[in-house]
């Protein structure tokens, strides 16, 4: 529409001073030209192939040549009176262009070449705003449309991707729905049955159980909406390691962390559990807490098990067995946040690991 416009007024312009030019004929004919070559930007534009760097740079070429080509139709004279042919106005559909495909800073060097092409028709560059304001016009229109085209191209692209993550989304609730309804409730049938019937088959109403907690757990973590690779959901990691001997309690909604320090704190809370299972005893179970407190995320990792006796630890890192001290503690401290141990001999162990959120990383 802006092209369309800014070629009427060229119209006007052409008009009004096609007695004042010494070859208006030639003018004419240039003008012929103008509107030919805007109906095929039009035309491209359209099509998409005009939005690209070619197109682009050719269009700001024809702007420049016909800007050029004031000298063969106007006295110098009148081009020191006057805009350069065929009208400022015209000239800045190149700016638009440039800024609307890159961006604001190639939108105002467009504009400072056509500026810069007004330039070397008046012989001098102007600095006398309230007379000629033609370098802030075209600075100003390709700053404000090239911020405007990437605002709207951000916009486009959270909107896509927000489609396809509704979607996904969709697809995942509705197989969640189908396993839940079919395979889950036959497991736990069968596993009820089977306890209820004893004897033999008790192994398979344990087998049954088991696969129904893991089915339950996958169907979980699967329920979680997909991220892009900067963040990472802190409860889907976590969910991975539950099975029969560790119990895993979540928020509902997703803990977002950046992905780097989702997956060291992740690291943390894994060496805790390895070493439960390591150390706890053979019948010890863990229990891992995550709570989201806005400004901080809390991981409590608890377990049942013997306890550490006094001094133990001390005499581990003395021993130079340093897993507790580096891969827990050291890790925590190296992200910036702290562990904090609970323990004794008989009584369990008890982790607690708290890392500061990120500014500005959305959450809840």
């Amino acid at each position: 529409m802006f092209r369309l416009l800014s070629c009427g007024y060229a119209l006007g312009f052409q008009l009004s001073v096609n007695d004042d030019l010494e070859a208006p004929g030639i003018a004419w004919a240039l003008f012929a030209m103008l509107l030919a070559w805007s109906a095929a930007c039009a035309v491209a534009y359209l099509q998409g192939f005009g939005r690209r760097p070619a197109w682009v740079l050719a269009e700001v070429a024809v702007v420049v040549a016909l800007m050029l080509s004031t000298e063969f139709v106007a006295s110098d004279q009148w081009a020191l009176d006057n805009q350069s042919w065929p009208t400022t106005l015209w000239a800045t559909n190149a700016t638009i262009s440039a800024a609307i495909l890159s961006g604001p800073v190639p939108g105002m060097l467009a504009g400072l070449v056509v500026v810069a092409a007004s330039a070397v028709l008046k012989g001098y560059v102007s600095i006398d705003l309230g007379r000629n304001a033609t370098i802030v016009i075209e600075l100003a229109v390709g700053l404000a449309v090239g911020m405007a085209a990437q605002t709207a191209r951000r916009a486009h692209a959270e909107l896509q991707r927000a489609t396809r993550l509704a979607a996904a989304l969709e697809e995942r609730e509705r197989l969640s729905r189908q396993v839940h309804d079919g395979a889950i409730q036959v497991l736990a049938l069968v596993a009820r049955k089977g306890r209820e019937i004893g004897g033999d088959t008790a192994q398979l109403a344990e087998l049954a159980g088991e696969q129904e907690r893991a089915l339950r757990r996958l169907v979980s973590s699967a329920e979680a909406p997909p991220r892009d690779d900067t963040v990472a959901d802190l409860s889907a990691m976590l969910l991975g390691r539950a099975s029969d001997r560790v119990s895993v309690s979540v928020p509902a909604e997703p803990v977002l962390l950046e992905s780097s320090l989702a997956r060291e704190f992740f690291a943390a809370v894994t060496n805790a559990l390895d070493n439960v299972e390591a150390h706890a005893g053979p019948g010890a179970r863990a229990y891992v807490l995550l709570e989201d407190l806005g400004d901080s995320v809390t991981v409590s990792v608890r377990d049942d098990g013997v306890g550490i006796p006094d001094g133990r630890l001390e005499d581990a890192v003395g021993e130079g067995r340093v897993g507790v001290a580096k891969s827990i503690v050291g890790r925590m401290n190296w992200l910036g946040g702290r562990a904090e141990l609970t323990t004794g001999a008989g009584s369990g162990t008890e982790w607690e690991l708290t890392l500061p959120r990120t500014p500005g990383l959305p959450h809840r």
